[in-house]
């Protein structure tokens, strides 16, 4: 492993259905804003909204990019998904195998998309 210095990043994306998390992915990779979409279907979220606490049954989204493109894949997914204010947040990738960051390198979008 080798440390990385912030290049990459994982999203971590809610959305209210496994085809909604898919089109959202599929949007993702096809544009070259991620390499990669891991999608977990069925899990329950719990949270507070407008005071109310919910409960929803949901898809979890984690997408591979470059910390570059972070902001642009965020507002992508803003555009793309059903709730007034979806969850997407980034974590930085701290370690990582050399040949995994170098070929997220090579399938994202080398000019970030602002």
């Amino acid at each position: 492993m080798t440390v990385s210095t912030a290049t990459h990043c994982m999203l971590y994306i809610t959305a209210g259905s496994k085809d909604e998390a898919k089109s959202i992915g599929l949007a993702l990779v096809e544009e070259k804003l991620a390499a990669c979409v891991n999608i977990m279907d069925g899990v329950t979220s719990i949270y507070r909204w407008k005071g109310e606490v919910e409960e929803a049954q949901e898809a979890v989204l984690v997408a591979k990019t470059r910390f570059d493109l972070a902001n642009a894949a965020i507002e992508r997914v803003k555009e793309l998904h059903s709730n007034d204010v979806p969850c997407a947040v980034a974590y930085e990738m701290t370690l990582g195998l050399t040949k995994y960051l170098d070929w997220i390198d090579e399938e994202t979008e080398h000019t970030p998309v602002t």
